[in-house]
């Protein structure tokens, strides 16, 4: 396991299914840089509580709908129109480039706010994930289910 959040969250989006069901859960409101933040901790044996879930959703918040949703959305509104111009698909990739530049901040602060939590004090490893999903209203639950087996094979 890497020990880092952004290597983490790389090497987990690389599992077979794991995409598409970030995608999924994305779409269904979920904050995947929490999720994967979710997944990283609960790997390391970190207690989950109240205050420590609140001090991730005060990072991830801001940041979410400041910064990655306006350019993800920027991104998705020019998908038709940059399929037939050439120069407009080159800033959409630009903008591609921005956002994800933009999740590996948020996964860097995200780390930050963690960095002293002592690891190896928890065996029960559902309630991260499950904390930092809380707010997405139309995600599927089971969908985080498949997330942590496609990832952990548990």
């Amino acid at each position: 396991m890497s020990s880092d959040l952004w290597s983490f969250s790389l090497g987990t989006y690389a599992h077979p299914g794991v995409e598409d069901l970030c995608l999924q859960m994305q779409s269904a409101g979920a904050n995947v840089c929490l999720l994967l933040c979710g997944l990283w901790l609960e790997q390391r044996g970190v207690s989950c509580d109240e205050q420590r879930l609140q001090q991730l959703l005060q990072v991830a918040g801001p940041w979410e709908v400041n910064v990655v949703r306006p350019l993800r959305t920027l991104r998705q509104q020019w998908k038709a129109a940059a399929a037939d111009d050439v120069g407009l698909n080159a800033l959409r990739e630009q903008v591609k480039t921005l956002e994800l530049e933009s999740e590996r901040h948020l996964l860097l602060q995200l780390e930050r706010t963690a960095q002293s939590w002592p690891q190896g004090e928890t065996t029960d490893r559902s309630a991260w994930l499950e904390g930092v999903a809380a707010g997405a209203a139309n995600l599927d639950r089971d969908a985080l289910h498949q997330l942590r087996v496609a990832v952990t094979g548990t």
